[in-house]
């Protein structure tokens, strides 16, 4: 079953749980377990250049929009551990998941490797942790409508700032986040 991957998941404005209010997840995987995606527009104050001096990484041949790219909170499980989501194939690298023809999620160091050295994916966002949810779980927050699932978009993914993916990500769908009711309710 793969039915929610690549979608997004948009925090309605009632979700007060600190680590997913205002969030846009993208869903890379669903299973019979249930989903994984990755927070995709919450940025730490930490840059690329920060993260590979921590792994003992050279970057002198990364570009400085490489360098200075912000590292995004992923989400709350495994938070010290990589997850690269890119465009591109998933078997360039050890550890992937081809979530779409288009995008991929890694979670090995040697892609963090080549971009330090220049030679990774153009279209990048790293991660720190992950979001996941067992199968009953994420049914629940969604008959209580803390979700709002919407089809991903690569655009808002790759060449939308951090802080415009939620809004852009509505848009995509013809909605405007600002009627966007804290009020529960069901048709």
């Amino acid at each position: 079953m793969q039915g929610m991957r690549d979608h997004f998941l948009l925090a309605m404005p009632q979700l007060e749980d600190e680590n997913f209010a205002g969030s846009l997840v993208y869903l890379c995987d669903h299973d019979s377990k249930g989903l994984l995606g990755v927070i995709v527009n919450r940025p730490l104050a930490l840059t690329l250049s920060d993260l590979f001096g921590q792994l003992d990484l050279d970057d002198h041949d990364a570009s400085l929009a490489v360098r200075q790219q912000a590292v995004l909170f992923g989400g709350p499980v495994h938070h010290d551990r990589g997850f690269v989501l890119h465009r591109g194939r998933a078997a360039e690298w050890s550890s992937s998941l081809q979530v779409t023809d288009e995008v991929a999620l890694t979670t090995s160091l040697d892609i963090l490797q080549a971009l330090a050295e220049g030679n990774g994916p153009e279209d990048f966002l790293v991660c720190l942790g992950c979001a996941g949810w067992e199968e009953g779980q994420w049914v629940d927050e969604m008959k209580a409508n803390a979700w709002l699932t919407l089809p991903a978009v690569s655009s808002v993914l790759f060449d939308t700032e951090a802080d415009e993916r939620c809004e852009a990500a509505a848009l995509a769908q013809g909605m405007d986040l600002a009627r966007l009711s804290q009020q529960v309710g069901h048709a």
